[in-house]
């Protein structure tokens, strides 16, 4: 074994705490200075709160507020989305199709599907310059934004 490995031990080493408290342990060092013991440590003796030097908590808690408003907002519009009162200007029909629609008194996804139920898709292909193709790609785009749609 090698020779003066180890360090100096100190059976009897004095710690001392900034409150004044002073305590004796074993160390490898003959004298400890510490900042903060069990009998000044918020944690012991029950005086623990958080200390916000720099707004951490602050900002935390904003960025949480602004995540829930994100998250109100984008339900509001997935909510707008499948709304019977969205225009069927928004699912991207071309002006020809929409002033026919427009003509049966069809403007808005609920007019649509009110008509699909009430008299099938015959209601909707027998509207003139309205064809089976744009029947099938006006479902699509109501079946992706989420709208249920009666089978035909």
């Amino acid at each position: 074994m090698k020779e003066d490995l180890h360090p100096t031990w100190y059976p009897e080493a004095r710690v001392t705490c900034s409150c004044g408290n002073t305590w004796v342990t074993g160390s490898t060092v003959p004298e400890i200075k510490t900042d903060v013991c069990s009998n000044c440590h918020p944690f012991y003796t029950g005086q623990q709160r958080i200390v916000d030097t720099e707004g951490q908590v602050d900002r935390f808690l904003k960025r949480l507020r602004a995540l829930e408003d994100i998250s109100a907002v984008k339900q509001a519009e997935e909510e707008a989305k499948t709304s019977p009162d969205l225009p069927l200007e928004e699912i991207g029909l071309t002006t020809r199709y929409l002033n026919a629609l427009a003509e049966e008194g069809i403007v808005t996804a609920g007019d649509f599907i009110t008509r699909i139920e009430e008299g099938g898709d015959n209601a909707i292909t027998n509207i003139k310059g309205v064809g089976a193709k744009t029947l099938i790609d006006i479902k699509r785009e109501l079946r992706s934004r989420g709208f249920e749609l009666p089978e035909s």
